[in-house]
């Protein structure tokens, strides 16, 4: 009986730890937790800033989870995290519909470039539309690298090849599996076509030698992000993360995004909500 309620407990262990969720940072020092996933703006150091400036206003410590879009909601639908900064329209929608997430609130955007080799095999810098270019690289066989891991802009991406009419397979079709910059990095060494943010494109540029933005401007590329809350979980984390949603959405809040990047990179890296123009 000893045993076997050894073997019980060790199985429990494995399993709690199995669905254990990693901190990739922890910002403040304060009684109450709350955690939030997200992908870019917590790898780019925008959620570090925010938060920096939120805890001086509340007793809280944020717990910042990274992870893409798909991930994200994922984690917030099963109550692992308290909230969420994703890219994902239609996804965030139905979370909202089916009752499990709340406050989906518009925090500003940023936008999509294609950038790939100067050579630019496909010719997609003469492309009338994203969904032109699309169709080149396909057509030309040139290496294009996907994340293929749900993210946001996975989802944009299999959306654009949805509407050029191709199914992208075969070897000129890398899937990689990695965040953003870690995929950039990798389509700047062998040099292929991808689809980045334009905010890890300034924060990387400097050291993407062979890589040039070779798409811009289409209005399918503007890439909004919303917060959204669980609806259900610990009391004090969810009063926190709605506390956070409004102070991301105020004047101060606005402030820290529309100014980050500029110090560092002479240019602004996310746009507001005032300038942003709404992705369905």
């Amino acid at each position: 009986m000893a045993y076997r309620a050894l073997i019980t407990g060790l199985l429990c262990f494995a399993t709690l730890s199995a669905h254990a969720i990693e901190c990739k940072a922890s910002y403040g020092d304060g009684q109450v937790e709350f955690k939030l996933a997200t992908g870019s703006p917590g790898e780019l150091g925008l959620l570090k800033a925010l938060a920096e400036d939120f805890n001086q206003r509340h007793d809280s410590r944020l717990c910042w989870v990274k992870a893409g879009s798909g991930k994200s909601l994922s984690l917030l639908k099963s109550g692992d995290v308290d909230m969420v900064m994703v890219h994902a329209p239609a996804a965030e929608k139905q979370a909202v519909e089916q009752g499990w997430a709340t406050q989906r609130t518009l925090i500003g955007s940023n936008e999509f470039y294609l950038v790939g080799p100067s050579s630019d095999p496909a010719e997609v810098r003469h492309a009338r539309s994203i969904t032109q270019a699309y169709q080149q690289i396909a057509d030309s066989s040139a290496l294009f690298l996907s994340r293929g891991d749900n993210s946001g802009t996975h989802k944009k991406e299999r959306m654009i090849w949805e509407k050029a009419q191709r199914s992208p397979q075969g070897q000129w079709y890398r899937v990689t599996g990695k965040f953003m910059r870690a995929t950039l990095r990798q389509a700047n060494q062998q040099q292929g076509y991808f689809m980045t943010d334009s905010s890890t494109w300034v924060a990387e540029k400097a050291n993407l030698s062979k890589l040039k933005v070779l798409f811009a401007g289409d209005p399918i590329l503007v890439n909004t992000y919303h917060a959204l809350r669980g609806s259900q979980g610990d009391a004090a984390a969810i009063t926190l993360s709605q506390h956070f949603i409004d102070f991301v959405g105020s004047e101060a809040g606005q402030s820290i995004l529309t100014q980050y990047g500029k110090a560092d990179h002479g240019a602004a890296m996310y746009t507001g909500i005032a300038d942003t123009t709404i992705s369905h």
